[in-house]
């Protein structure tokens, strides 16, 4: 046999990984490490789900769930657009994943044959083109710079189509590693032009809930045939318990259905019914005041970053990120985040994760920890900086 890997295999790392890796042996040689390189909120579940796991432990077998996930939770995920965008949602639209992550490789396997053509922005969060590589699926990467806030328009899209035909798009609003959101008359706009060109719309809204004004549209309310990605991972605090779900059109509830019981079974059972007590009130009120709390961080780093001579970044509108030009600094952050951690302790992402292209110029800074930290790791980089 051979022990060669397959080609699908032969896709570019998370790169943030290994910022991690070498992160954490700054923790065990020093102690003093500073994490800006994740995009992982540092607070716990909210309390409410967090009662709800005690309860079902000693009452519930947490055995196989339905494939598409408990039906309390995917009332609830429905019940949620109603309220929050005033959407109409039925729990038959609803899928549970494995996380956004699980749900949005289950839609492209259920959506795209080998060689379709997707388009994405530039820079963009580095699991879309690296999954659609796996798949055989060819990712039409626009460059999107600081002139359209870093987003696609339907002028992007219409000059990729004319170049060869789309068979899908991929928007993210807020945006990784951005941050920012698309103004709702644009993405009524976009969602329009897919339906008019028979282009699936794929819309990654797993920072809503996270945002420092006007909150983020979804595109259910622009299109019945999009489909709208979500996750318990980013506003409610849930990275590790792996529940996210796809709102589906009509077309694609079965396959995914099938594909996600063939590939997972189903999400996690304990994770999804504390899903479910995380959307009550008052774990809400809980999540508010995280939200104002990056909303401080927000300003203290924007504040801040001068001092670093850092003077362009995208605006970030939603998420926790900034996307910061630090071409006065270094041409090469793939290299030059090792030195920063050697001499600072802190760990920042280095650009190419999300630009292959530009990204040397370029780092993200990620907000979402405790403000005297985040205060403390921007002291250590202008001292050394």
């Amino acid at each position: 046999m051979s022990e060669r890997p397959s080609q699908r295999s032969a896709v570019e790392p998370f790169h943030v990984m290994e910022v991690l890796r070498a992160a954490a042996a700054r923790q065990r040689s020093h102690g003093d490490m500073i994490l800006l390189c994740v995009g992982q909120p540092s607070t716990p579940a909210p309390r409410a789900a967090l009662d709800a796991v005690h309860a079902v432990l000693e009452t519930d077998s947490l055995g196989y769930t339905e494939g598409d996930g408990i039906p309390q939770l995917r009332e609830t995920i429905a019940a949620h657009y109603r309220t929050a965008y005033d959407v109409p949602v039925t729990p038959e639209e609803v899928l549970v994943s494995t996380g956004s992550s699980g749900g949005f490789s289950t839609v492209l396997m259920a959506a795209f044959d080998a060689g379709s053509r997707v388009a994405m922005a530039r820079p963009g969060y580095p699991a879309y083109r690296n999954t659609l590589q796996a798949l055989g699926i060819q990712p039409v990467e626009i460059d999107c710079g600081p002139n359209t806030r870093f987003q696609l328009t339907v002028d992007h899209l219409a000059g990729a189509h004319a170049v060869a035909p789309l068979d899908g798009v991929i928007v993210a609003s807020p945006a990784n590693p951005t941050g920012t959101i698309i103004e709702p008359g644009e993405l009524e706009a976009i969602a329009q032009w897919c339906d008019a060109h028979d282009v699936l719309l794929i819309s990654d809204e797993i920072y809503h809930g996270i945002s420092y004004g006007a909150p983020a549209q979804t595109a259910r309310r622009f299109s019945r045939d999009a489909v709208v990605l979500g996750s318990m991972s980013k506003f409610w605090s849930m990275t590790g318990w792996r529940v996210g779900w796809n709102l589906l059109p009509e077309a694609l509830r079965r396959p995914v259905d099938v594909l996600q019981t063939n590939l997972a079974i189903c999400a996690p059972a304990v994770s999804q019914h504390a899903a479910v007590a995380a959307f009550s009130p008052e774990a809400t009120a809980e999540l508010q005041r995280h939200v104002e709390r990056y909303a401080m961080n927000r300003d203290l780093l924007l504040r801040r970053l001068p001092e670093l001579g850092i003077q362009s970044f995208a605006p970030p509108d939603g998420a926790f990120y900034a996307y910061c030009d630090v071409s006065h600094l270094t041409d090469d952050t793939t290299q030059w985040w090792a030195e920063v951690l050697d001499r600072t302790g802190v760990a920042i992402a280095p650009g190419i994760d999300f630009d292959p292209v530009n990204g040397h110029r370029f780092v993200r800074l990620s907000f979402c920890g405790a403000t005297d930290a985040l205060d403390e790791a921007l002291d250590r980089l202008v001292a050394v900086i």
